[in-house]
């Protein structure tokens, strides 16, 4: 098993989690968030969810990010959705990403699901 990058080694769950955003925005994602569902969640600390335009746009974010994250050495643990495009989530343990078709999003409203979880800004250091 390969070590994480020295320079990644240290990273918080959060640092990961806005990695996974800008990647996606990068990549023309729609609507990122990032939820911090530390201590409302029992199987991970944050949630990055966003929107693709199409199918083969939802999977393009999907392998994008997680191309993105592999080459960190932060490969993820569960990977779903790919094959069909319309919901795809990539578990990195810390993180889990929700890559959306924007129509999907809006009929398992996440963000009001977890309503109690705080939105974190992208740019926040």
């Amino acid at each position: 098993m390969q070590r994480l990058k020295t320079e990644y080694q240290d990273k918080s769950g959060l640092e990961l989690a806005q990695i996974c955003a800008r990647v996606a925005l990068d990549a023309k994602a729609e609507d990122v968030v990032i939820l911090d569902v530390t201590g409302i969640s029992s199987f991970t600390d944050y949630f990055v969810i966003m929107s693709g335009r199409s199918t083969r746009h939802v999977q393009g974010l999907a392998e994008t990010i997680e191309h993105a994250m592999r080459s960190k050495r932060i490969n993820t643990s569960h990977a779903e959705g790919l094959q069909e495009g319309m919901w795809v989530l990539l578990d990195f343990n810390d993180v889990v990403v929700h890559i959306f078709y924007h129509e999907q999003r809006s009929f398992y409203d996440l963000e009001g699901l977890w309503h109690d979880a705080k939105k974190i800004d992208i740019a926040e250091s």
